[in-house]
């Protein structure tokens, strides 16, 4: 099993954070993963996307041309990343930014991560809803180990949104389980 999987939006909703959640996750599972992330020029507003590979055997690339699945949290990113999933890949897209329109992909699921995330109180957590609906969908890595992964990476200063991360994830996880 190989998992190449794009995560892209724009610089403050928690891309990188998202990317290296996930990353972590795997290596609880002792699965090898790499995660390779690109900023924008501007950081925070500009392009954000990051590339977590994750297999049960060695990667030989940190890099994915085609991507097996694809977390979309912007209009912008949409717009550049689409062209790069794969013809059975899955996207995963935040529909409280982005125009689906008339574009066809064979698996697509969509939900309002960031509306979701205002409903829970805070609205930096529509990363983790959007990667509990991929962890739901695709079953790469468990809830367990994401959880153990958000706790080992936060720093100390953030230990208090550990339980609101973890809410956001549940409740996607949720809007496929549910």
């Amino acid at each position: 099993m190989t998992e190449k999987i794009i995560i892209a939006g724009s610089g403050g909703q928690g891309i990188m954070l998202l990317g290296k959640v996930l990353a972590y996750a795997a290596m609880e599972e002792n699965k090898f993963v790499t995660w390779l992330p690109a900023y924008g020029a501007e950081v925070r507003g500009g392009a954000a996307h990051c590339t977590v590979i994750i297999s049960d055997e060695e990667i030989g690339s940190p890099c994915a041309s085609k991507a097996d699945t694809m977390i979309i949290m912007n209009q912008p990113s949409f717009v550049k990343f689409k062209k790069r999933l794969s013809s059975k890949g899955l996207l995963v897209l935040n529909s409280s930014l982005v125009e689906f329109g008339r574009d066809k992909f064979v698996r697509a699921v969509k939900f309002p991560f960031t509306d979701i995330a205002v409903d829970l109180g805070n609205v930096k957590v529509a990363n983790m809803v959007a990667l509990g609906t991929f962890v739901a969908k695709k079953k790469t890595v468990g809830i367990k180990s994401i959880f153990t992964a958000m706790e080992r990476i936060a720093p100390a200063s953030s230990k208090g949104l550990i339980e609101i991360n973890q809410q956001a994830l549940l409740k996607g996880a949720g809007l496929i389980n549910g």
